[in-house]
């Protein structure tokens, strides 16, 4: 699918999806191309479109480069965002002097809000290089709303496991529980973070690409402020991940505590039956002559003791603090 903008007053017009329209086009958005789409654009416009399997490649030269006077840009961003199951994959920008060009195979929610936004609130769209940065400036602000609703996630996991709402310990099942919770917040996490990396890469090489085009100083300062906020996201989402592996290893520890309990019980169980096991021992033995197999009171006192020597360990390990 082909969908092209045209720009009216810093605003983004749309223009449709027929390949006619690209000539008055600034912004051709490529959705799933077709080859006979992409054979065509690159005719009209004399470009070497890149391929999926080319966009996929991620060396640095591969993926940010210059080629007959277009710049040629691919970052990781993410769709579906809204809940933990997110779809990464590269996004390619192509800058002209007159023409971008961004080709995808999923769905990002900044490329259905912005054109949206753009059409209705000036937002600098008056050439193709002001399009990208407004476009920029959207899929920044769409993954700090994805960090927000994380840390928030994160904070919550955080209260459920160190603040006791009933009064009773956690138990293992909702420990479990609480690791897969865990699990998927650090890979949503760790998706954002490789999706800012390609991002600040992607700002640099435009930040040099604009000086070396002698751009206005409005989108040189722009570009600045993108790659503050690119690098202030990517440090927020390094504490998170340093957070995430905080509770994992918080929520290890306390499966590991509640796991030693329930080998002490085991443990002083075993210690306390073991001088009562032993005397029902000596007297189970069948040898023939047995003093107090014939003594009146050696049934209660083979009872007493056992009682006894069951009674001394524990009073033992409680005065120890052990139980």
């Amino acid at each position: 699918m082909m969908r092209s903008f045209a720009t009216d007053a810093g605003r983004l017009k749309p223009l449709g999806e027929k390949a006619e329209e690209v000539a008055h086009a600034v912004w051709i958005d490529l959705v799933n191309p077709s080859s006979a789409e992409e054979a065509e654009l690159e005719q009209k416009l004399a470009l070497d479109i890149p391929t999926k399997e080319e966009m996929e490649e991620i060396e640095i030269s591969s993926r940010l480069y210059t080629e007959n006077g277009a710049s040629f840009m691919t970052a990781i961003l993410p769709a579906n965002a809204d809940g933990d199951d997110v779809d990464m994959h590269p996004v390619t920008f192509v800058l002209t002097a007159t023409h971008l060009v961004t080709v995808r195979y999923h769905e990002p929610r900044a490329f259905r809000t912005f054109p949206v936004r753009a059409e209705k609130v000036a937002m600098g769209c008056d050439t193709a290089e002001g399009v990208l940065i407004a476009l920029l400036e959207a899929v920044v602000d769409r993954l700090a709303d994805i960090l927000e609703r994380a840390g928030r996630d994160i904070d919550g996991i955080s209260r459920s496991i160190f603040r006791k709402t009933s009064g009773k310990p956690t138990k293992s099942a909702d420990l479990q529980s609480i690791i897969e919770s865990i699990g998927r917040k650090g890979d949503l996490t760790s998706n954002v973070r490789d999706s800012l990396v390609t991002l600040e890469r992607l700002a640099g090489y435009l930040g040099q690409a604009a000086i070396h085009q002698k751009s206005g100083k409005d989108a040189r300062e722009r570009i600045k402020t993108l790659s503050r906020d690119i690098r202030s996201l990517s440090d927020h989402s390094g504490f998170m991940s340093q957070k995430v592996t905080f509770l994992l290893d918080a929520t290890l520890g306390m499966i590991n505590i509640e796991q030693n309990a329930i080998i002490k019980i085991f443990s002083v169980a075993a210690v306390v039956f073991l001088p009562p096991t032993l005397i029902a021992s000596i007297y189970g033995m069948n040898f023939e002559y047995m003093p107090e197999l014939k003594w009146l009171v050696g049934y209660p006192f083979a009872i007493g003791l056992m009682i006894a020597s069951a009674i001394l360990p524990y009073v033992f390990f409680k005065r120890r603090g052990w139980l």
